[in-house]
């Protein structure tokens, strides 16, 4: 018999048996085994909701409150803990830096996400945040599935969670937007939603998987765009109860292609035809979009099983219908109302199938949004749009008359100027007097507050909230070298004058941009609500404590103590 591999204690227990087995004159046969630790499951939710609702700004909170069932917004608010304060920690504020920075707790400069489009710097090229030419569409012809999470330069809170169990975690992303289900779910994730205009389905992309998996196959096949189209949109309550709106006929909203003006009811059964990409921009978006991570969640057995799954759901048609029709429209406050019916649906929903008390939800936006220009000049609030398109004409003539070069500038995306280098250093070009050009040509222009080299801001002249949002958002490959920062109640738009553009934008670090909703609800939360300052970044640090895992990569937050148990 070989014994001479068995660790020493054993060794000695096996010879002693055998001596006295040989005494006995019986066959000696010896066996060793160790017995597996006794653990406790380390406690966690069955399943993580994260849910980002597209442009909501911290007021709708308390805006509709008194509409609001007692299910919904009012739920999460009575049962959960609101943080009343947090805010973004960079600028410029847009989609995809907002989706980022919830899952990453990082900040463009460091995850690379300087906008939902941007130009790298080195190549002159614009680039989407969520674009790649590497991958193919799953589940439709065209090409709106071209899209993976490789541009974020990060890992999110999803993909540590993956991570943290060896990948037996389920990770999920669902949005309209692409960028909206991609960011989120991060680079492990086993797979993300979003919907094609073309066909009418979900689809995916090659990045993560070759094929729909059948449920999703089967949820196509229902063709739920064209039937809540079909449907017609029109005021939840009577019309005369929205008073918290302006007008329905308003000047300041922007109505459907079709229609005669931005009025209710919207006859969307008449006006969509083929267009299914109009799903986009009415309630019915948000719906849609709950029914899928129902479907997903029934699909895949998302917090059914012995380890923690993550849910990734985006709300966008509240970006669409507040660019059409702007923060004060019956339009706006029907979608919320709808919104919160629906949320008051999914949370009665979650607790039948994964058990109340099992799993944790957060609810937050990735920006908030302006009143409209003309609707503020017209109440005697200082506002306006900066047509940034004819800035940059004039900008490009002020220099071509000094340097004899055309198109220094290639453009004013995301408030910064970002040079043609391909050009500046053909004609050997000082970049940095061609920079203090750009300063001192913009610093005239009445709309803008401060423009600000981003090399040189730690000794800008301007207040510290703003000089730290400037370092957070500036990516060196992917942000432009001046910092535009316009004065308060002015975004970029067209259309100057009395009756302005309709709709509404967001991008500033102005408090209706950058104040943002912040609640959690369920498994490990406390109940309360807390006013000191808190930011963007501390999402992900404080559900990655409450998972017990490590937080993302690039993570700057802290998690919010008075939140968890």
């Amino acid at each position: 018999m070989r014994i001479k591999h068995l660790p020493l204690i054993l060794l000695a227990f096996v010879t002693i048996s055998l001596s006295a087995q040989t005494k006995k004159k019986k066959p000696a046969i010896a066996t060793a085994s160790v017995a597996a630790p006794v653990t406790n499951s380390l406690p966690r939710p069955k399943l993580v909701v994260g849910i980002v609702v597209d442009q909501m700004r911290w007021d709708y909170l308390y805006r509709y409150y008194d509409r609001y069932s007692n299910n919904g917004f009012k739920r999460l608010l009575n049962e959960g803990f609101t943080c009343e304060n947090t805010q973004i920690d960079y600028i410029p504020t847009f989609t995809g830096p907002g989706h980022s920075c919830v899952y990453t707790g990082s900040v463009p400069s460091i995850h690379g996400i300087a906008g939902n489009d941007y130009i790298i710097q080195a190549t002159g090229k614009s680039m989407y945040c969520a674009e790649d030419t590497t991958v193919q569409t799953v589940g439709s012809t065209s090409t709106a599935g071209k899209m993976s999470p490789r541009n974020l330069l990060t890992t999110t809170v999803t993909d540590e969670l993956r991570l943290a169990t060896n990948f037996r975690s389920k990770v999920i992303g669902i949005a309209l937007k692409d960028r909206g289900g991609i960011l989120p779910a991060g680079h492990t994730a086993n797979a993300a939603y979003w919907f094609d205009d073309k066909s009418g389905n979900w689809i995916t992309s090659t990045y993560y998987m070759n094929d729909l998996p059948q449920w999703v196959k089967d949820f196509n096949d229902q063709k739920l765009p064209e039937t809540y189209l079909k449907q017609d949109w029109n005021t939840l309550y009577p019309i005369d109860t929205y008073v918290q709106s302006t007008e329905d006929n308003s000047k300041y909203e922007g109505k459907f292609k079709g229609m005669d003006a931005p009025t209710m009811p919207v006859k969307t059964s008449a006006i969509y035809k083929n267009n299914l990409g109009l799903i986009r921009s009415v309630p019915y978006g948000n719906t849609l979009t709950l029914d899928l991570a129902v479907a997903a969640i029934n699909g895949e057995q998302l917090g059914q099983r012995d380890v923690t799954d993550f849910l990734a759901v985006s709300f966008s048609s509240t970006d669409y219908i507040g660019h059409q029709f702007g923060v004060n429209a019956v339009e706006i406050e029907d979608t919320y109302l709808r919104l919160d019916r629906d949320f008051a649906s999914f949370f009665t929903y979650l607790d039948a199938k994964v058990g109340k008390g099992n799993y944790t939800i957060f609810l937050t936006a990735d920006h908030g949004a302006a009143h409209n220009t003309a609707f503020l000049k017209d109440h005697n609030i200082p506002a306006d749009v900066w047509d940034d398109a004819q800035v940059l004409k004039n900008l490009n003539t002020y220099l071509q008359d000094k340097y004899k070069a055309d198109h220094l500038v290639l453009s004013l995306t995301n408030y910064q100027v970002n040079l043609n280098y391909k050009d500046i250093r053909y004609l050997h070009l000082d970049e940095n007097i061609l920079k203090q050009d750009c300063i001192t040509f913009l610093e005239k222009d009445p709309a803008i507050a401060f423009a600000v080299d981003m090399k040189k801001v730690q000794t800008a002249d301007i207040p510290e909230a703003l000089r730290t949002r400037i370092i957070n958002g500036y990516s060196i490959e992917h942000s432009g070298e001046v910092q535009i920062i316009l004065k308060p109640g002015y975004f970029t738009g067209h259309g100057s004058g009395d009756s302005g553009p309709t709709g509404t934008t967001h991008g500033t670090w102005n408090p209706y941009d950058n104040h943002i909703p912040l609640v959690f609800m369920g498994w490990g939360i406390n109940h309360g609500s807390l006013t000191r300052e808190t930011h963007m970044t501390d999402i992900a640090a404080t559900i990655a404590a409450l998972l017990h895992i490590q937080a993302p990569n690039g993570s700057i937050g802290h998690p919010i103590s008075e939140v968890l148990k």
